[in-house]
């Protein structure tokens, strides 16, 4: 797991969780899958997204595509903030 970021950085110990044989893992406090929880259960796919062309200056694509894999979905996500904000004017 890659962390960029220190106030979100992760304690849990990877590698230790990664060696873990599955007979040390506790699932006490998970209820058990059966059938009977999956039974109203209903698969959800998310929206599929437009693919558009989309012009933008080549420093922010490099600065967006420096903070590593997914920057697209990035992007998007900043666009979604600022079309609430906006929204949220009116």
């Amino acid at each position: 797991m890659k962390v960029k970021n220190s106030q979100n950085k992760s304690k849990t110990d990877w590698d230790k969780l990664a060696d873990m044989p599955d007979s040390e893992i506790d699932y006490s406090d998970i209820p058990p899958l059966n059938e009977e929880f999956f039974k109203d259960g209903k698969l959800r796919l998310p929206k599929a997204k437009s693919l558009i062309s989309i012009r933008i200056d080549p420093d922010v694509l490099e600065w967006f595509k420096s903070q590593g894999a997914g920057y697209q979905t990035r992007i998007n996500a900043v666009l979604r903030m600022y079309m609430k904000a906006q929204a949220h004017k009116s």
